[in-house]
């Protein structure tokens, strides 16, 4: 199972040109049951990762492009009376599948943005009082314009922690831009020929797998204390919550796992650790006003944190 965690990131960067790590991190997040936050300029190509899980994935794929008139009973669901039976019958909403895209999630209202809590936290929604399990697995990959983005609006603080990852595709190098322009020659493309790699039951297996990676005690209150040096910095105002230390571990379980290791170690923790926190925290208006970035903040973070002694 290990092995075809490689040969995913080898089928997807067919399409991605020159983002390795940034494929690597949404696997690890998906093997740790986690959800993605995508955010960068339009353009980049994080529709197209997405996509290109996806297919390589095997997994049923929904899309919701969001708007501001987007309902949250588009996402969830909603009952409607069947004229034969004389009953309330539930049709399903747009986020019963495996893989749920909510392309440009900040452009929606935040009635509609609250509407995925529930799903993202326990893999279920509830319409009149009654609750619908989704598919396993579930996923939710969301991308958003930068804040301040025309008709964008901030998603809020409990939506945000709701994320595993967050990570950002940035503009591609001028080496992997020709490639991808040179992929693409005689209205060839790429994503369109993209194989699966596994099945379902697969990605099924590689969770619970990962899930029992052996964390030592050690590394557990490395996180700890890396969780507690955010929550104390200076330049923050609020740092990793506990749902983030639980997210971390689960991260590095996966990482770890994509090593070809049991167990995990302190550098797994590191690899993953910005990935994890940077969206959670919030700057203190001193640090906004020096514009410090959040990633220098983790960075910072990991080098002056010690690793616990055996």
């Amino acid at each position: 199972m290990r092995e075809k965690t490689t040969e995913i990131v080898e089928e997807i960067k067919k399409v991605i040109c020159g983002k390795d790590e940034v494929i690597r991190l949404i696997l690890q997040s998906i093997l740790a049951g986690g959800h993605v936050l995508m955010e960068d300029v339009p353009g980049v190509g994080k529709t197209t990762m997405a996509l290109s899980f996806a297919k390589t994935m095997g997994l049923d794929y929904g899309r919701v492009q969001f708007t501001p008139d987007v309902l949250p009973s588009d996402i969830t669901g909603f009952s409607l009376l069947d004229p034969e039976t004389r009953t309330m019958k539930y049709q399903k909403g747009a986020v019963f599948h495996n893989l749920f895209l909510a392309d440009e999630l900040n452009r929606a209202s935040s009635r509609t943005q609250s509407a995925l809590l529930e799903a993202m936290e326990e893999g279920q929604v509830t319409v009149d009082d009654k609750t619908y399990p989704l598919p396993k697995p579930f996923v939710v990959i969301a991308t958003q314009n930068p804040s301040g983005a025309s008709g964008t609006t901030l998603l809020p603080d409990s939506q945000m922690d709701r994320f595993a990852i967050r990570v950002s595709m940035g503009y591609p190098s001028l080496d992997n831009e020709i490639e991808m322009l040179a992929n693409r020659q005689n209205g060839a493309n790429p994503l369109s020929e993209l194989k699966p790699i596994c099945s379902i039951e697969d990605i099924l297996q590689m969770q619970e797998e990962t899930s029992k990676m052996y964390v030592k005690y050690r590394v557990m209150k490395y996180i700890v204390a890396l969780m507690d040096r955010s929550r104390n910095h200076k330049m923050l105002a609020r740092g990793g919550s506990p749902r983030c230390a639980l997210a971390l571990t689960a991260m590095a379980k996966a990482h770890a796992y994509m090593t070809d290791r049991d167990y995990v170690i302190p550098d797994d923790v590191k690899a993953v650790f910005p990935a994890v926190l940077c969206h959670r925290m919030l700057l203190t208006p001193e640090a906004e006003f020096k514009e410090i970035k959040t990633e220098e903040i983790a960075k910072e973070i990991i080098k002056t944190t010690l690793i616990p002694k055996e």
